[in-house]
């Protein structure tokens, strides 16, 4: 036993030639020594793999500890008394941090599953020996990505199976008319025929045990002026999706990599995705979304970007991760040459309710907020910008007060900066903890703080930040025009003080005449004041967003000097619809047609220093005073529009 236990020491796989020499000394049948060979390789195998999931299991413990310790940093990131966010700690960091949390409970649980699966299979005596050598060296000629469990501790193959399948929806979905969609005679809208639908393609069915889901389906289709490589490239690069979509991305990550794809375009690429999707309130609590997303070439001029949740075909995933998914949706693209796309976007989402505060429910409850027309919208006026700011022979009409094509340049990289701030600031994103405070006017006012200890592109100190939200009866495109327009500027804003304001220089950067940049002064009995407001409108909704700026700094920009130093605390409004399309009252044919549209959503912010140092603490007297800024203004502009309380 001693020379045979040496032997295996030196070669655990012996030969027939050794093996017929060790039954010879032992007198043993060559076919146990044969059997004794495996048995003893199984038995190292087991005891190794026990050891390691020995070694995971205490790794899960150390990972559960510092999940709990994080847990409680996050529980004490604001104080329990006001309310508001403990500015002695850094917010911004513990609210990545509880993203991260969810994301790192996702990989645990995956974790705990694969080490059931290991301990079950591996058990000394339940696996033959030849199964057990062939399955180990066929893992090991398996590539990392064909072994992939990943987040979820879902097989690859499982993940194309369901990629496949939600590519050709999409494909049918995209193209189909009547009688999978109906267009609404009142709205114009496609409205997804969802009886023809489970007809169509299998519906899964929720299980007993889940809270009934709502459903939202929706279909945009229009050219944007961007070529195709670049815009697929921007669905694939996660940051450049976030910065595609500011008001509709509050956070957004790519979790994982299922499979690289080929070539420059990635066709085949497969990641999975985390999303956070927001509307420019705190009044509308974000979705939270975890989908894959697939990059496939249709043909030569045809690309599809797929979408969809994979939580169905993994019973362990936490019910937490799902309480929004995303069925087959995404967009067709088709390249029409000479730098346009054509795009057609499907977006069809599953959620659970929640509650919406009552301005916002009919915009919600309508599909609008998130579907695929907003989503159109922004890509729509996010190309043209891009267009606008690569161009290098803008009309001069188009170009006023500035001499060069630098300091264009440099104003719009400034101003898009502003906007992409201003949008992450006024949502519900877990980024931001709203505090409601009570305001002597009766406002709906929600603030929350945060603390800038070095980012130059903004100032240093602690950052509050007060929204309001209303609902106006005036129609988006006039209170719009009304807001951006620096001749009533005065009638509002409460820096001009009744004063003269003028504009500098004018800067257009999209085809509708609202989409601009622009410099304005305001002229006050103390000093003069330069602000940069950026004035954005589609379809969808409209927002403008502006900032005091140095006098000093905003003509080193103009001349074409980097403009990401410069620091810039943005303010501004979003307005969208209300949400309650209808049928006209009267026909007209008139082309003014802003004044007949429904009411509108406005939102507004003001963002302020309250102190330079950023290891102050911020105060309820702090507050008072913004709050009741935000509440002249909105008196200001209801007065202006004739539109008073009543």
């Amino acid at each position: 036993m001693i020379t045979i236990c040496r032997l295996f020491k030196e070669s655990p796989h012996p030969d027939e030639k050794q093996r017929q020499q060790l039954s010879k000394q032992l007198g043993l049948h060559p076919r146990q020594v044969k059997f004794w060979f495996q048995n003893r390789r199984t038995q190292i195998k087991a005891i190794q793999e026990r050891h390691e999931n020995s070694l995971l299991k205490t790794e899960l413990e150390k990972l559960k500890d510092e999940n709990k310790s994080l847990r409680e940093i996050i529980q004490k990131a604001s104080c329990p008394n006001c309310g508001f966010a403990n500015t002695s700690r850094d917010i911004t960091g513990t609210t990545d941090h509880e993203q991260q949390l969810k994301i790192e409970n996702a990989r645990l649980k995956a974790e705990v599953e694969k080490l059931k699966g290991m301990v079950g299979k591996n058990q000394p005596g339940t696996t033959s020996p030849t199964a057990s050598c062939s399955t180990a060296n066929d893992q090991e000629r398996r590539s990392s990505l064909d072994l992939y469990t990943g987040v979820f501790g879902i097989d690859k193959s499982k993940i194309m199976d369901v990629v496949d399948k939600a590519l050709e929806e999409l494909k049918q979905m995209a193209t189909s008319g009547e009688p999978l969609w109906v267009r609404s005679v009142e709205t114009g809208r496609e409205i997804l025929n969802y009886d023809e639908y489970s007809k169509e393609f299998s519906v899964e069915r929720s299980s007993g045990g889940q809270p009934k889901r709502s459903i939202e389906a929706s279909r945009e289709s229009r050219v944007v002026f961007v070529d195709l490589p670049r815009l697929v490239q921007s669905f694939m690069d996660v940051n450049q999706w976030k910065e595609m979509f500011p008001c509709l991305i509050s956070k957004a990550a790519m979790v994982d990599v299922i499979s690289t794809g080929e070539g420059p375009n990635r066709d085949g690429a497969v990641q999975l995705m985390f999303a956070e999707l927001q509307m420019l309130t705190p009044m509308v609590p974000t979705r939270e979304v975890y989908f894959v997303r697939y990059c496939k070439q249709l043909s030569s001029e045809q690309w599809a970007i797929v979408d969809v949740s994979i939580d169905n075909v993994e019973d362990s995933i936490d019910a937490s991760l799902i309480k929004c998914r995303k069925r087959p949706s995404g967009c067709i693209i088709e390249d029409k040459s000479n730098g346009h796309c054509k795009v057609t976007w499907v977006e069809h989402l599953e959620y659970q309710k929640v509650t919406v505060h009552s301005l916002y429910r009919t915009i919600v409850n309508s599909g609008l907020a998130f579907g695929a027309r907003h989503w159109m919208s922004t890509l729509q006026l996010q190309c043209e910008r891009l267009v606008f700011f690569m161009a290098t022979n803008v009309p001069t009409k188009d170009s006023t007060g500035v001499a060069t094509l630098a300091g264009r340049k440099s104003i719009l990289k400034l101003a898009q900066r502003m906007t992409w701030s201003f949008c992450q600031a006024i949502g519900a994103s877990s980024f931001n903890s709203w505090t409601k405070v009570a305001t002597k006017t009766g406002e709906d006012v929600r603030v929350t703080s945060r603390k800038n200890l070095n980012e130059p592109g903004e100032p240093i100190g602690i950052i509050l930040c007060a929204v309001s939200s209303v609902w106006l009866p005036v129609s988006p495109g006039v209170l719009f025009d009304f807001l951006r327009d620096d001749a009533h500027r005065n009638e509002w804003d409460v820096m001009a003080s009744g004063g003269q304001v003028q504009s500098l220089a004018n800067l257009a950067k999209g085809q509708d005449r609202g989409n601009t940049v622009s410099i304005q002064t305001m002229k006050t009995k103390e000093n003069s004041i330069w602000v940069v407001q950026d004035s954005c409108t589609n379809t969808y909704e409209s927002m403008v967003v502006y900032a005091p700026v140095d006098i000093s700094s905003m003509q080193s920009v103009m001349t074409g000097c980097d403009s990401s130093n410069v620091a810039v605390l943005p303010s501004g409004f979003s307005i969208l619809p209300d949400g309650s399309e209808s049928r006209p009252l009267v026909l007209t044919t008139r082309q003014d047609d802003k004044n007949t549209e429904g009411g509108s959503l406005l939102t507004v912010a003001l963002q302020v220093i309250t102190n330079s140092s950023p290891t102050a603490k911020l105060t309820v007297e702090s507050v008072e005073p913004v709050s009741t800024l935000i509440s002249r203004i909105l008196r200001n502009i209801k007065t202006s529009l004739q539109c008073e309380d009543g």
